[in-house]
Order: C-alpha cells, then sequence, then structure tokens
C-alpha cells in the first residue's frame, strides 16, 4: 500500500480557489475511485470532487471551512496507486523562477510565504505582497478612498470577461423581432398544460428556436480552441444545442447550460429551465450545469433596456442579448401597425463565423420565432 494524495482539480475555466463545506467520508472510511469525496463551494456553485483512486481515507488536510487552490493536497489515501505524496521537510520550496529572482534581489526567504499557486508553490505575486511595504509606512497624504473587496463570484467574472476581450474579436449583427404570433401561441399552449405544469416563458421558445437553428447552422454550434498561430488550433463542433442562460444572482451573474434542446419539447425545455434558475439562484447547480455550451442567452426582461449586447462567456462563441418587449409602430402592407418587438443583438466569435454566416444565422432565427412551427411536447 502507499500513501496517494488527493489533490484539487481544474472546475471550470477560471476558478482558481475552492472552499471545503463538507467532507462526504471519514478517516478511516473506504472509498472507489470516482466515489464523491468532499463537497466545495467554488466561485460559482457548489460542486463535488471525486476521489481519484480507491483505497482509505487516512488524513483530512483541509477541513470545513478552509480554502485551497487548484492543484492543492486536500487528503491522503492508502491505496495501491503509485505513491503521489511528497515530504516537504528539506525539499527545494516550490516557486518559479522569476518568483526566486525577485526573492534573492530583496533578501526575502522564499520558505515564510505562503505560496497561492498549485501544490503551495510561490508565485511573483507572492514575492511582491512580502516586500510590500506595510501600509503605515505610504504616504499620507492620500485622500480617503471608499474600498470594497472583490466577492468570489464577482472575481471569476471579472477574470472571466477580462479574458474574453483581451483573447476573442468579437463582433455583433443586430435584427428585430416581432412577437405578435409568439404571444398568441404562448397562451393557446399554455392552456393546454396540466394543472400545476410550469409556465411557458419567451425564453423556453428561444432556446427551442435556438437549438433547431445550431442544427441548421452546425458551423455556428462550434468552439474555438489553441493558438491561431499554431497547427494545433482547431474548431471543435458540438454533438448537439447545449444552450447556457444567463441569470442575475448576489454579486454576480451565472450560467447555467441545458443540454441537448434539440431533442426537447418546449413542456420539458420549461421545466429543465426553472429547475435550472431556481438551483443557479440557491448556488447549487451541478459541476456539469456549468459546462458544454457554445452560446448563450441573456435575456434581462421587461425591465432591461430596449437594446444591449453582451460579452462573450469563453469558452462559448456566441451570446444572444435580447431587448425588452416593447409597442411600436411599424408599416405593414402599406399600412400602419403597433407591433410588440425586442431588438435582437448576436455577439459571435469571429474565429468561428463571419458577418455573412451570423447574419444569416440571426435572420433564420427571427424567421422561427416569427412563425407557428413550435413543438409542445
Amino acid at each position: 500500500m502507499a500513501l496517494v494524495t488527493q489533490e484539487i482539480p481544474k472546475i471550470g475555466l477560471v476558478m482558481e480557489a475552492v472552499r471545503v463545506t463538507r467532507w462526504l467520508k471519514n478517516v478511516g472510511d473506504t472509498v472507489t475511485v470516482g466515489e464523491p469525496l468532499v463537497e466545495v463551494e467554488t466561485e460559482k456553485s457548489v460542486v463535488e470532487i471525486e476521489a481519484t483512486v480507491s483505497g482509505r481515507l487516512v488524513e483530512i488536510l483541509v477541513h470545513v471551512g478552509q480554502e485551497a487552490s487548484v492543484g492543492n493536497q486536500i487528503a491522503r489515501l492508502e491505496s495501491d496507486a503509485p505513491a503521489t505524496f511528497e515530504a516537504h521537510a528539506g525539499d527545494r520550496i516550490r516557486s518559479s523562477p522569476v518568483a526566486r529572482k525577485l526573492a534573492g534581489e530583496h533578501g526575502v526567504d522564499l520558505g515564510r510565504i505562503a505560496g497561492s499557486g498549485p501544490r503551495g508553490r510561490v508565485q511573483l505575486e507572492d514575492v511582491k505582497r512580502a516586500i510590500e511595504p506595510p501600509a503605515t509606512a505610504r504616504a499620507t497624504h492620500t485622500p480617503a478612498l471608499v474600498t470594497q473587496g472583490l466577492a468570489p463570484m464577482r472575481r471569476a467574472l471579472a477574470r472571466a470577461m477580462t479574458l474574453s476581450n483581451a483573447t476573442i474579436p468579437q463582433f455583433i449583427v443586430e435584427r428585430s423581432v416581432d412577437w405578435t404570433v409568439l404571444q398568441a401561441l404562448r397562451a393557446e399552449f399554455s392552456a393546454t398544460l396540466a394543472p400545476g405544469s410550469r409556465n411557458l416563458s419567451v425564453n423556453d421558445f428561444l432556446l427551442q428556436a435556438m437549438a433547431r437553428v445550431l442544427g441548421e447552422f452546425p458551423a455556428m454550434n462550434s468552439t474555438f480552441w489553441g493558438d491561431p498561430d499554431s497547427p494545433d488550433a482547431r474548431l471543435i463542433q458540438a454533438s448537439g444545442a447545449h444552450i447556457g442562460l444567463v441569470v442575475a444572482v448576489e454579486n454576480g451573474l451565472l450560467v447555467p447550460v441545458i443540454h441537448d434542446v434539440e431533442r426537447l419539447g418546449l413542456a420539458e425545455i420549461a421545466r429543465l429551465r426553472e429547475g435550472c434558475v431556481e438551483r443557479a439562484l440557491q448556488g447549487r447547480l451541478k459541476r456539469e450545469e456549468l459546462d458544454g455550451a457554445t452560446i448563450s442567452i441573456s435575456n434581462l426582461g421587461a425591465r432591461g433596456p430596449d437594446r444591449f449586447t453582451a460579452i462573450i462567456n469563453p469558452p462559448q462563441s456566441a451570446i444572444l442579448a435580447v431587448g425588452r418587449q416593447r409597442n411600436c409602430v411599424v408599416a405593414r402592407d402599406e399600412s400602419v401597425e403597433v407591433r410588440p418587438l425586442s431588438e435582437l443583438t448576436l455577439t459571435v466569435d469571429h474565429r468561428v463565423a463571419d458577418g455573412r454566416l451570423a447574419s444569416e444565422f440571426l435572420a433564420r432565427l427571427v424567421e422561427l420565432l416569427e412563425g407557428r412551427d413550435w413543438r409542445l411536447r
């Protein structure tokens, strides 16, 4: 038998740290590979981390309420798997080359610095914090400012949106949609549902229409991976219509994903949509409900703006922003009518699609939203 360490895996694109909320096994318990071992709170939700080997839990290193970074060791297990535990006593301190260089220039002992990198590796920013003069030694004539630390979710959102703007070349296309037919059908379909069923929302129709258009334009159902200058850069096409729905929660946004929407009728979409929104508001989304989407829908509802532009949520390739419905005067067959309209704004990754494809995609989406071809069940 050998000692094997359990580490914090990468969960999502921008996650760096978690907080342990509950151990699902006690010291001395046997565990099976793939079995949930510990429950942790990420910047987005509460997820379970599975055991990487089968064996017996012999030591818990990070207890309930404590935080750990990606790559940190949180437990040790006795197992027949190869040992991964390393005794730290006498070992060279884990640190990056630039961190060692800066520490040497300022005479800083790396052994006294708590590393924020994987497995406690000392990073450049850790050394900078160690050599920064205390607040009392700074200039005393700086005007007083009101500052507020970032909540974990707000920090994750800031990191993701900065990454999006810095790495994704984004362009937008816009189109108006007339909700007249859909409003009538929504009332008609809702009347046929069994008592206690979920009410159909505009988002349910948007999800079904989006799934159909993704099937007709498979190039738009792809994500870009790799460096454009590398021969390994590629487009990966999704196997189904996996669509994110932006949900406003306290301190930020969450984007739960509804998978394989092309297989679902409106009633089932409504059930799944209501469930994932509720779990998002409670911070209880499952890990698989946060991954896999190629496109998202952001609908700010009746109190939202007439139109707005949304930023792509990496690694997705597009996001549809839905402006509020409002009555507008429009010309129809040489007459003037008042119709309920919204402005749709589609933000697209230019590495995945060009303007013509995105315009055709949006035009087809509007055609479906204004038509009568819907599947309730």
